[in-house]
């Protein structure tokens, strides 16, 4: 008798249930269009509350950028602030924890991060070459690393952000 076998569902046929995250993105200088694409598609995939884009621009019209992001990056929510730390400083105020993803002396392993779920996030990463500034950091209530194995000590960004906001997801449901 053959082995009975799994259908991939549809769009339509998932049987995942909605619900928005309070987790907001600040992307702070990350410029590239595939990354972007990618954080769109996560932030869809996580439902996040919204991606504050800081100091670069996306380019919206970028094919690449349409092409990663699947159109989530017509019905994601997305603001663009050229200042990255008064955006950290408003959203600290209004009672998020500010996390940063970060490999740094005193970072932590991202699975050691404590999350109640009543607490609101804003997750930030930085630019894909040269991370995140040592002023945002300062504003940071956390910096968290993800531990690696290989040879390399960073990894793809929009990578990073798929992994962090699995984690950190995990810890905001009851």
């Amino acid at each position: 008798m053959p082995l009975k076998t799994d259908s991939q569902l549809n769009h339509s046929q998932n049987k995942f249930s909605s619900k928005k995250f309070p987790v907001t993105l600040v992307l702070d200088q990350i410029s590239g269009e595939a990354n972007i694409g990618s954080i769109f598609r996560l932030s869809d995939a996580f439902h996040v509350e919204e991606i504050i884009f800081c100091g670069i621009e996306p380019n919206l019209n970028s094919n690449r950028l349409k092409r990663t992001s699947r159109s989530t990056h017509e019905y994601v929510e997305f603001q663009f602030q050229e200042d990255s730390e008064k955006i950290i400083q408003q959203k600290k105020e209004e009672g998020y924890k500010i996390i940063a993803l970060e490999i740094t002396e005193n970072s932590i392993p991202l699975q050691e991060l404590q999350i109640t779920p009543s607490e609101k996030i804003v997750l930030i990463a930085g630019h894909e070459n040269f991370g995140i500034s040592e002023n945002i950091l300062s504003f940071c209530d956390k910096v968290v690393h993800i531990n690696m194995f290989g040879n390399n000590s960073s990894m793809n960004v929009a990578q990073s952000v798929g992994i962090s906001l699995y984690e950190i997801t995990k810890s905001l449901i009851p």
